[in-house]
Parts: C-alpha cells; sequence; structure tokens
C-alpha cells in the first residue's frame, strides 16, 4: 500500500482490553475495534479480526504465525503489537508481506528491572517459603537454625542480555553489593561499563561458570530459544541460581526441571513460561522456586506507557513515517 494511500482514521483491531484511558484515546484516534471482556483470542477470532483492520494490536498471548499472516488482506499494513517482545509474532513472514510490525519498548525497563531484582532478592533468601509457613501456622518462632538462606552481597551477579533492561538491573543489584557480570551479543561502551562495575564475557558458558545467579534478559528469537540448556544449567552449577523475567522459551523447561530434581542448581524464580498461561506443575513442587504470573510489566504506569507506545506508533504510521519502534531485521 501506498503512503498516500493510508487511512487517515484506520480501522484498528485489538486483541484485548487495555487500560481505559488507552482505549479511550484509541476511539478518539481511530476507528477502534476493542474487546470489552478481554477474553482471548482463539485462532479463528485472531484471523477474523485481521482479516477487518488497517492496523493489528495483538499482545503476548496471541500467537500470530506465518499461516496468520498469509491469510491477512492486503488492507493490514501494520501489526503494532502491545508489549516489548514480539517472539510470538512471525517476523520474517511480516517483512515479506511488506506487513510493519512494531513493539513498545523503553517503557517497561524499570518495571521488569524490579521485578527482576525482587526474585534475585526473594530466592536466595527463601521469602515466599517464608510467608508459606508464616501462613500455614507452621513458624514456631525464631531461631538460630531457621530458615536460613544466603547472603546476596558479594555474589556474582550474570547478566544475559546487557541492553536496557539488564543495565537497569546491574545498576539495582550493584547497590545490593553484587559484583556485575554480563554477556551481550555486543560488548557496551567502556564508560558503560565502568559506570556499572561490569565484566564482559564474550563467551556465554564462561560466563555461566564465573556467576552465582543468572538472570535473562535477551529477547526470544530463533537464536535464544533453548539457550540455557541442560549443559549450561550445569555450568551454572549446584550452588547457582537461575532467575528469568523475559521469555520462558530461553530455558529448556525439561532440562530446568531435571536439574532442580537433581539438585544440579539452588533454585529458580520464574516470571515466564513456555505455554502460558499454563504452569509445568512439576515446578511447584519446588521450595527453592519462586513462580510469579508474568508481572514483569504489571503497574499501572506501565501499563498506560506501553498502550501510549502503540498509539504513537500508529499515528506516526498514519502520517506516513517510519513508526519509532519498527521492528528491524536484526530481530529475525
Amino acid at each position: 500500500m501506498a503512503q498516500s494511500a493510508r487511512p487517515s482514521r484506520p480501522r484498528v483491531a485489538v486483541t484485548r482490553t487495555l487500560p481505559d484511558a488507552v482505549e479511550a484515546r484509541m476511539a478518539e484516534l481511530f476507528d477502534a475495534v476493542l474487546n470489552p471482556d478481554d477474553a482471548p483470542r482463539d485462532r479463528a477470532a485472531l484471523a477474523a479480526a485481521m482479516a477487518d483492520a488497517d492496523v493489528f494490536v495483538p499482545t503476548v498471548t496471541d500467537r500470530i504465525d506465518a499461516a496468520l499472516i498469509a491469510a491477512a488482506p492486503d488492507r493490514l499494513r501494520l501489526i503494532a503489537n502491545y508489549g516489548a517482545g514480539v517472539g510470538h509474532i512471525d517476523l520474517k513472514a511480516a517483512r515479506e508481506r511488506g506487513i510493519v510490525v512494531t513493539n513498545t519498548p523503553g517503557v517497561l525497563t524499570e518495571d521488569t528491572a524490579d521485578m527482576a531484582m525482587a526474585l534475585i532478592l526473594a530466592v536466595p533468601r527463601r521469602l515466599v517459603e517464608g510467608d508459606k509457613l508464616v501462613r500455614a501456622g507452621q513458624w514456631t518462632g525464631w531461631h538460630p537454625t531457621g530458615m536460613r538462606g544466603h547472603r546476596i552481597g558479594g555474589k556474582k551477579l550474570g547478566i544475559l542480555g546487557m541492553g536496557r533492561i539488564g543495565q537497569a538491573v546491574a545498576q539495582r543489584a550493584r547497590a545490593f553489593g553484587l559484583q556485575i557480570h554480563y554477556h551481550n551479543r555486543h560488548r557496551i561502551p567502556d564508560v558503560a561499563e565502568a559506570q556499572l562495575g561490569a565484566t564482559f564475557h564474550a563467551d556465554l558458558d564462561a560466563m555461566l561458570e564465573a556467576v552465582d545467579i543468572l538472570t535473562i534478559h535477551t529477547p526470544h528469537t530463533g537464536a535464544t530459544g533453548g539457550l540455557i540448556d541442560a549443559r549450561r544449567l550445569d555450568l551454572l552449577g549446584p550452588n547457582g541460581w537461575l532467575i528469568n523475567t523475559a521469555r520462558g522459551e530461553i530455558v529448556d523447561p525439561e532440562a530446568l526441571v531435571a536439574a532442580l530434581r537433581g539438585k544440579r542448581i539452588a533454585g529458580a524464580g520464574l516470571d515466564v513460561y513456555v505455554g502460558e498461561p499454563a504452569v509445568d506443575p512439576r515446578l511447584m513442587a519446588f521450595d527453592n522456586v519462586v513462580l510469579l504470573p508474568h508481572l514483569g510489566s504489571a503497574t499501572f504506569e506501565g501499563r498506560d506507557a506501553m498502550g501510549l507506545r502503540v498509539i504513537a506508533n500508529i499515528r506516526s504510521w498514519v502520517d506516513g513515517h517510519r513508526p519509532p519502534d519498527q521492528i528491524l531485521d536484526g530481530w529475525l
């Protein structure tokens, strides 16, 4: 579709219920088709929504695969994702159809970093175990050997993915006395390394062998799916903790269960899962695992900001400009 053919008031199909202020603004600016009951759409409903839209606004709960994209009409020119991760969208298929894909980076950085830091504290210090003990009426009072966890000050934190969120986690972790190590596709500037006191590892395996806690902040792509497998969990070792607030698919789920069962890692803090909202019931048997319901971006401020970022991307596209958050080929 030529830029001049872009509708001034595009039909925008939204798959889930968004914050009130966001939906009100969308209704003002666009011919918005909303989802008032917030029920996740099945495949047929996703296809129907895409078939009657110029712009499609999915979320992480919607799998937009190559077949859905191939069946979309020519009028669909923009997929404006509500969320930073785009692993649920077939980017290659979208590119081949000439469909622009955008996301909402940056606005979730602080919220997700806070959640990661909360898990970095909660798992070694056994906070959730302690809460359960009190609620069950089984706490018998303070005693010298009761509910001992591990001090995090002085431990080595390995950050997989040193983008906005990874660096925000490093800032928080340094304040708690953690030593910062990281693995990234590209080394960050020297001045940023110095500010964070961060040590770069070009080799992921070498970093895993060096650290006590691994926290994941890399996107889910073809290269990162199953990146943390059985061999790499063994490199983390029986005294190492795994924290994942990125995407469940980055960690091999069978390998994780086996490592926990065999006590080959010390514990895990998870906010994301393969096949959400389903959670592997085997994980619930481990006291040394903290399980959260994908809370990384769940703040009033963050969710509003995500919606406003979606609107900004749509408006930029309508005006004939490249949206500020367009996903480029580097994600493929």
